[in-house]
């Protein structure tokens, strides 16, 4: 018998419960499908409609390349940064043990997710892709609504420092939102 089962007191074999494997799993990482799964679709959408379809060339915008390596280093960065001042995990799976309000979060409270936003305005703009428009359209208003989730979340797990940072720290975008 492998060595992940175990024998009940009845002595039926207990199976463990099966872990999400694969690419379902893989896919179901916001990060995974930002930086992995988006980049690849919308060059080949633009591929497919500007070349093939259309029979037009493919655009390039080679000014707009510095938004992506900045979008993905902000989310990663800054994940590491509450990770190691707040504890938990880098996502909100596993949720910080304290308020983090120093480095780039005494700027705004969402730094992981602006990154995500700041790499998909990079992919719209880099490939002058309507595609990548609308995923962006769409994930503005995403981000924005598991934001509110997690703070309410975060209201009550940290209690009065979280209200006092969410009264000091713009959500968004430092000094505007």
């Amino acid at each position: 018998m492998p060595d992940n089962f175990q024998i009940g007191t009845d002595g039926t074999v207990i199976t463990p419960p099966r872990k999400r494997r694969g690419v379902v799993r893989w896919l179901q990482s916001t990060s995974n499908r930002s930086f992995g799964v988006y980049p690849i679709l919308v060059v080949l959408v633009d591929y497919l409609v500007n070349c093939v379809l259309r029979g037009g060339d493919f655009a390039f915008i080679p000014w707009a390349l510095p938004l992506l390596p900045w979008g993905y280093l902000q989310y990663r960065l800054s994940g590491q940064y509450r990770t190691a001042h707040g504890g938990g995990g880098p996502g909100i799976d596993v949720p910080p043990d304290r308020v983090v309000d120093t480095g780039i979060y005494a700027y705004t409270r969402n730094p992981m997710y602006l990154g995500h936003l700041i790499f998909m305005v990079g992919l719209a703009i880099t490939f002058w892709s309507l595609f990548a428009v609308a995923l962006l359209v769409f994930h503005i208003f995403w981000f924005h609504r598991r934001v509110r989730d997690d703070e309410e979340r975060l209201k009550s797990r940290l209690g009065p420092p979280y209200i006092d940072y969410l009264t000091r720290v713009k959500r968004w975008i430092p000094g505007v939102l």
